[in-house]
């Protein structure tokens, strides 16, 4: 258990898979676990992945500040608060339901 780094893989490689799909992230400032920055990386990593296939990745190449979407092929959302599941990151998924789905 908690032997991540053994893996064949990396999380990037995870998140392309889903290419040419939409893809949406979200974390929280105080969920460390989770590593907001890195989880920001991997998407811009895996949207080189969705370059090759002309879907759009994730826009920006920065990490937005906390409480600011980023929306795109890709989409991050990295609120302030701990690892939870809010009123907001649900609106936020409904938000992403509208653009994507209708």
């Amino acid at each position: 258990m908690w032997r991540e780094e053994e893996l064949p893989f990396d999380q990037h490689e995870l998140l392309a898979l889903v290419a040419p799909r939409p893809l949406a992230l979200a974390t929280a400032t105080l969920d460390q676990s989770a590593d907001p920055r890195g989880e920001f990386a991997a998407a811009r990593a895996a949207s080189v992945v969705r370059n090759l296939f002309g879907a759009r990745g994730l826009p920006g190449e920065e990490m937005p500040p906390p409480d600011t979407p980023v929306t795109g092929g890709v989409c991050c959302h990295c609120r302030t608060g701990k690892h939870d599941q809010t009123r907001e990151d649900w609106l936020h998924y409904w938000h992403l339901a509208d653009v994507f789905l209708k």
